[in-house]
């Protein structure tokens, strides 16, 4: 079994929780604290898209 980790697109620590994540013009982007993703907001404004990210299998 692999044991995949995901790391935050801001710096590079493990993303424990998916609580915080943003859909962007280049996909969705997840991190690690609500830190991360306001400073990710702040510096690339123009990439973030209004719709939340679509987390439902259909």
């Amino acid at each position: 079994m692999t044991d995949t980790k995901k790391v935050c697109d801001l710096c590079g620590l493990t993303v424990e929780l998916d609580d915080f994540s943003l859909n962007t013009t280049e996909g969705e982007k997840e991190f690690c604290c609500e830190g991360c993703q306001g400073i990710y907001q702040m510096l690339h404004e123009n990439l973030i898209l209004d719709n939340p990210p679509d987390k439902t299998d259909n």
